[in-house]
């Protein structure tokens, strides 16, 4: 088993080596750029070991290090914060546009539950999009089917019981992510694990990270657990900027987001949509 588990990190390792110094023998200002830069984007985590060097530059981390340059270039033109952040952290008008969203979840939580449990069945894990990079969805929530000036992807994740993901990299750090616990409940074995530290549902349904920094998602108990994710601009001076680049990712990423949630069931409404008010 240990001699499996060294000839795999090897091969890992081999992977990245390789091309890099190939890279730096044919174009080395292209390979001094990504070197510098997934550095600088992966001290980012408060810890380093070999699992975690494993995994960003050579694991499921690999696109986050690729965006690296990207990301950065968006720290730059952003407001500056810490990988988490509080909602009284953003400005006004784009708070209030986050509240207004979250409060329709609260307003209609039973009903928006009672349809994603007659969806989700027996599955593992269960997806709902109403937006996507600021593209329509699912329709069935009316006060979603509008433009958001700050939101630009509204889902809802849902665990069954005994169910969880595996330590991840998000890839872009153009947006933050908002995420709003609606089956909250009295346990330590039910939480969200970012940079090594556990955030519990049952202290705060409401917790706003940057997903680009490892994380998991934990549901150890029986029963549902569904969760509200959000992603929303970064504060910056320059929202035109950041919405021109939303339209450029989502062309970019609307043909690879089923990598992304390959392990999820897409939780399709058969029922005819529902327009938004006036149209």
């Amino acid at each position: 088993m240990g001699s499996s588990m060294n000839f795999k990190a090897v091969r890992r390792l081999l992977r990245v080596v390789l091309p890099l110094a190939v890279l730096f023998w044919l174009v080395p200002w292209i390979a001094a750029i990504f070197t510098v830069c997934g550095l600088i984007d992966f001290a980012r985590h408060k810890r380093f070991d070999s699992s975690l060097i494993a995994k960003y530059f050579s694991g499921n981390g690999l696109l986050t290090w690729l965006l690296s340059p990207i990301n950065l270039f968006f720290d730059l033109i952003s407001k500056r914060h810490a990988y988490r952040m509080q909602l009284d952290e953003f400005p006004e008008e784009e708070r209030q546009e986050i509240e207004g969203m979250l409060q329709v979840f609260k307003d209609r939580q039973d009903e928006i539950l009672e349809d994603l449990k007659s969806r989700m069945g027996d599955k593992r894990r269960g997806m709902v999009f109403y937006r996507w990079y600021d593209e329509r969805g699912d329709q069935s929530i009316p006060e979603f089917n509008r433009d958001f000036k700050y939101i630009k992807t509204i889902g809802v994740s849902i665990f069954n019981g005994q169910e969880k993901t595996s330590l991840h990299f998000g890839p872009l750090r153009l947006t933050i992510r908002v995420l709003y616990n609606m089956t909250a409940r009295q346990s330590d074995e039910i939480f969200i694990e970012v940079n090594g530290d556990k955030h519990f549902w049952h202290d705060d349904p409401l917790f706003i990270f940057d997903d680009t920094i490892q994380h998991r998602s934990v549901n150890g108990e029986e029963g549902l657990r569904a969760c509200v994710f959000v992603d929303v601009l970064r504060p910056s001076a320059f929202t035109g900027l950041q919405n021109v680049c939303v339209k450029i990712f989502n062309i970019l990423l609307s043909g690879i987001n089923r990598v992304f949630y390959k392990n999820w069931d897409m939780l399709k409404k058969t029922d005819k949509a529902t327009p938004a008010p006036g149209e």
